[in-house]
């Protein structure tokens, strides 16, 4: 199924389309939220600025194209994230943490795009301690087939590993095609996805134009085709070990867990964001 996304304004121009979840598509693989960020051209003294805010039950993981984000977390992590870098954190029992765009880019301005993606934990998983991995770009596995160029983000896919930490099979890549150039799927995945960043695709008849995703599950998937030069996610893994409630920032297997959640939230129980404590965004009222 090819997925159009919703687009929500976060002010100062800076838009997100949010292509998981979907009705048809609440995950895909362990992959349970895939927001597409910008493009947006921040003018000098403006920026990005996400208040410190939490998370359970999942990772995040933050991939840029253009631009830098400062991260900060509840865990003492302070790490600016830029093109061909990894920031990893896994929110686990609780965590907190802020994003905003470093002094240096908001004071000259500067050109942000990018995705940003929620990996439910496994059951077993979802209550390990909060923890932070950033991981450089010399760090991460290039693949190149015929016309193709990737970069393995986070776990496995054509006989590579990503270095970071991950909780069941999976992957996630960044590939760069040359126009007809064809690309079949890691084999050991069973459900799959693409979100087309640039440029557009043919994946089993259906054509799928930039920022939009699609989605298949089974044994067996037809290669992605670029109809001209293209630059697309690939994202999928195994099947999640249950459905997931999601609830604001929070992601559990318990409807119960969501509401203690809530709980822990209003009363501040993940601690201070270092370096970023003097605000926060409050529980939601709905």
């Amino acid at each position: 199924m090819v997925i159009e996304g919703r687009v929500h304004d976060l002010g100062d121009g800076f838009q997100v389309r949010r292509l998981l979840p979907v009705l048809l598509a609440r995950h895909v693989g362990p992959f349970v939220f895939f927001d597409l960020m910008g493009p947006v051209e921040f003018a000098p003294g403006k920026g990005m600025d996400v208040r410190p805010h939490p998370h359970i039950g999942l990772a995040t993981v933050t991939w840029l194209f253009d631009g830098a984000i400062r991260h900060r977390d509840s865990v003492g992590s302070l790490a600016d994230i830029r093109p061909g870098e990894v920031n990893w954190m896994t929110a686990g029992r609780g965590i907190a943490h802020s994003e905003r765009t470093p002094p240096e880019q908001r004071r000259d301005g500067q050109r942000l795009h990018g995705v940003q993606v929620w990996v439910a934990l496994p059951q077993h998983d979802e209550e390990v301690a909060p923890e932070f991995h950033h991981h450089e770009a010399h760090e991460l596995p290039r693949i190149e087939q015929p016309g193709v160029s990737m970069v393995l983000i986070a776990g496995t896919a054509y006989g590579q590993a990503s270095p970071v930490k991950v909780f069941a099979p999976m992957f996630f890549l960044e590939a760069n095609l040359e126009a007809g150039a064809e690309l079949s799927w890691p084999p050991e995945h069973t459900e799959r996805g693409v979100c087309v960043i640039d440029g557009e695709v043919s994946w089993d008849g259906q054509l799928v134009p930039p920022n939009q995703a699609a989605a298949q599950a089974g044994p067996d998937a037809a290669p992605i085709k670029a109809t001209r030069a293209s630059r697309v996610m690939l994202f999928g893994g195994a099947p999640l070990d249950g459905e997931r409630h999601l609830w604001w920032n929070f992601v559990s297997s318990s409807q119960e867990r969501i509401e203690q959640a809530k709980r822990e939230w209003q009363e501040q129980a993940y601690g201070k964001v270092a370096g970023d404590d003097v605000e926060f965004i409050p529980l939601p009222v709905r």
